[in-house]
């Protein structure tokens, strides 16, 4: 798995390192210069965002050797060792091989290749809600129902978490975001304006959304809170029937309502209340609303 490092500039109180992409970048654009330092890596080159002053390297995650001959050719890396690790990798297909790589076998690369791994005070791994499956029904998911994955994707997941946990205990915590959405991720409101895609009729069929920069401010929060719990779920105020999202969308769209189709109830009702209470508060905490502005920034940006 080819890997970039993205290198920002500041002091070197608190050194961070970021495995991913967009949500690395956009968590990235929320600190102030002082005092972080930045360091990112991605399989693929991203262009750099307007006044990140970034250089790009070139790495692999999945080669222990070239990786950490990449970390120790960055420059002050040894007077300023990584602190702080936002690692939330995207797996390159959907498979379990790629799961494996990108989750338990990529993090536990990563943490034997750091350079002072003493030195890391904070871990935040960012997963999902697929560690529940999808068969929860109407009841209330929270940090304290016991997983159940429904395939592999959940299994690995919770494979990484047990690592992160073993090899940092007390310094890990794990991040499991709902559905993302936002700039550059509105593929739903495109299906449903092409009546493409159906709603899923009767009970138990649940929508949970996060906004994409919700999401980045809650890594950032949990990689500066005092003292985390093991997990969190990263989620909005308001999960809500599936129907209802593709019917607001749809209408927001402008597109055909969109179709009833009758399915066995896989859906989950996700609980913040524990994010909530550590001091985290979304932008967007309905995602009809946070929808509507990203498409009306979207035609801004066309007009």
């Amino acid at each position: 798995m080819e890997t970039d490092i993205l290198l920002g500039t500041g002091a070197a109180t608190r050194t961070l390192l970021l495995v991913g992409g967009d949500l690395c970048a956009r968590a990235a654009e929320l600190q102030a210069p002082e005092p972080w330092t930045c360091i990112g890596l991605r399989r693929r080159a991203m262009a750099a965002r307007p006044g990140a002053r970034i250089r790009w390297l070139r790495a692999d995650l999945t080669d222990p050797v070239a990786l950490a001959r990449a970390l120790a050719a960055v420059p002050d890396i040894t007077a300023a060792p990584i602190t702080h690790l936002l690692y939330a990798p995207a797996p390159d297909a959907r498979t379990p091989e790629a799961y494996a790589r990108a989750y338990p076998l990529g993090l536990r690369a990563l943490l034997d290749a750091l350079p002072r791994p003493d030195r890391l005070q904070r871990c935040v791994l960012v997963d999902s809600s697929a560690v529940w499956g999808a068969d929860a029904g109407d009841r209330l998911v929270n940090e304290d129902t016991p997983p159940a994955p429904a395939d592999f994707r959940g299994a690995t997941m919770l494979e990484a978490e047990a690592l992160l946990h073993a090899r940092l205990p007390g310094r890990g915590t794990a991040l499991r975001l709902s559905g993302l959405y936002g700039p550059g991720r509105l593929r739903l409101l495109d299906s449903l304006r092409a009546g493409r895609i159906a709603a899923p009729h009767g009970p138990g069929h649940w929508a949970n959304r996060i906004h994409i920069d919700d999401a980045a401010r809650a890594c950032i929060h949990l990689l500066t809170l005092a003292a985390p719990l093991p997990s969190y779920i990263g989620t909005d105020d308001r999960p809500m029937p599936t129907a209802t999202l593709y019917d607001a969308l749809a209408r927001m769209a402008d597109g055909p309502p969109p179709a009833r189709e009758n399915r066995a109830p896989d859906g989950k009702r996700l609980s913040n209340a524990r994010l909530r209470a550590s001091g985290w508060t979304p932008a967007w905490p309905d995602a009809i609303d946070g929808y509507a502005a990203c498409l009306a920034g979207a035609s801004a940006r066309r007009s």
